[in-house]
């Protein structure tokens, strides 16, 4: 669902940029999903912890601004990786990328019901 995500988000946000050296941005979406899969992991609850307290103050609005961060982080190293360019061009296209891979995310959860994506063996 974060793949489908994250290409959602580059079709859309004019600021954010998928491409590929061969052409073929879609191809890219995979390794683009990993980074951010792993940012997520191991970034973000620290990102999330650190800013505790505005993430109080602001009764959880300040979560978008943590999530825009590590969508950034995702971007700067995936555009460093050979033949995938994922470009975020300021703070505002990944705060707008953000907000998108959340309701993405958010809708593909609603519309697919949980373990679709393996087959249920029981007889």
């Amino acid at each position: 669902m974060a793949a489908i995500a994250v290409w959602v988000t580059a079709l859309i946000v004019p600021g954010i940029h998928l491409t590929r050296g061969d052409g073929q941005a879609l191809l890219a979406v995979p390794e683009v999903s990993a980074v951010l899969g792993l940012v997520n992991a191991l970034v973000r609850p620290l990102l999330r912890w650190l800013s505790c307290g505005s993430i109080v103050l602001t009764l959880g609005i300040f979560l978008v601004v943590v999530n825009s961060l590590t969508l950034w982080l995702a971007a700067a190293i995936t555009s460093n990786l050979p033949d995938v360019g994922f470009y975020i061009d300021g703070f505002w296209p990944a705060l707008a990328g953000a907000i998108i891979i959340s309701v993405v995310s958010f809708a593909l959860s609603i519309l697919l019901p949980a373990g679709t994506a393996t087959a249920d063996f029981r007889s």
